[in-house]
């Protein structure tokens, strides 16, 4: 399959920075968040065979990829999921969408649960992709969740720690970071492995990486609990998948975890793959996304 194909390359201004993304298609909008610490490019197998049915629009989330890296501060509140949901906002506004379907991975399925706590008025529906709330990670935190997800702790020492070990082999960090399942070097395409190992070869991506951890670790588990005690829940359709061969399986049961997160309908199940579920097996995100969306 060709690179995202007949998809634009852009650059959009926001108040904040510069957002990196593509767009093609037709359709109501769908916005596509990747995860750490990859970039838009995570969904070259899926959003080429949306453009029929969606206008697609695939961006790198602040501070990833090529997008613009919040200013650094003590409380960590640039990089908070709240900040970067109305970064995300302003941004799909500016594209003239008010209304817009999401599916999200990893740390951009984080930003997606934020933004529809805060902006349900947005949100038509939404897949999130092999992640439990976070401060359900932390709160359940245990032997096996320290040992497999290190990095959450780690990622969020103070700076510049993890930042100047990381920066002396970036790729190398990249492949050991990407290999929870074992997977060989091969396992990402070329085109989208090129990507991301050029963006994480520039310092200020890694020091964003490590930003976003420090803030899920501290500000964002403080507006979490003030979304839970206000019984504050997600208020639109939700789809939850995982990778059955990753952890999130293993070690929760994530379908009734994120029901006490909602108030609409929630469904979710397990898929044949590990934690990169769009580009292990993107038939079945596609297919998911054509049949829960519609």
């Amino acid at each position: 399959m060709d690179f995202f194909l007949d998809f634009k390359l852009s650059f959009l201004n926001i108040k904040r920075g510069k957002i990196r993304y593509r767009k093609s298609g037709n359709g109501p909008p769908l916005l596509m968040l990747h995860g750490n610490p990859q970039t838009h490019a995570m969904w070259h197998k899926v959003a080429p065979l949306l453009v029929n049915n969606y206008t697609v629009i695939c961006p790198d989330i602040p501070g990833y990829g090529k997008s613009f890296k919040p200013n650094i501060s003590e409380n960590h509140k640039e990089y908070s999921k709240v900040s970067m949901a109305n970064d995300l906002i302003e941004f799909m506004k500016l594209l003239g969408c008010n209304t817009f379907y999401i599916i999200a991975h990893d740390r951009g399925a984080r930003i997606a649960h934020r933004l529809a706590l805060d902006f349900p008025n947005k949100v038509l529906k939404m897949i999130l992709l092999d992640i439990i709330p976070t401060i359900e990670h932390f709160e359940r935190t245990n032997m096996d969740f320290a040992m497999g997800y290190y990095h959450w702790f780690w990622l969020a020492q103070r700076n510049p720690i993890p930042e100047s070990l990381i920066n002396k082999s970036p790729e190398e960090w990249f492949f050991a970071h990407t290999s929870r399942e074992k997977n060989k070097k091969d396992f990402f395409s070329q085109k989208a492995l090129n990507d991301y190992i050029e963006c994480v070869k520039n310092p200020d991506t890694i020091k964003a990486i490590c930003e976003d951890y420090r803030a899920a670790a501290s500000i964002d588990l403080i507006d979490d609990k003030i979304s839970r005690e206000n019984k504050i829940k997600i208020r639109v359709p939700i789809l939850v998948l995982w990778g059955k061969k990753g952890k999130i399986e293993q070690w929760y049961e994530p379908l009734s975890i994120w029901k006490e997160y909602c108030s609409k309908e929630v469904k979710g199940y397990g898929i044949d793959a590990g934690h990169y579920l769009a580009e292990e097996n993107p038939e079945e995100i596609i297919k998911n996304i054509k049949e829960f969306l519609t």
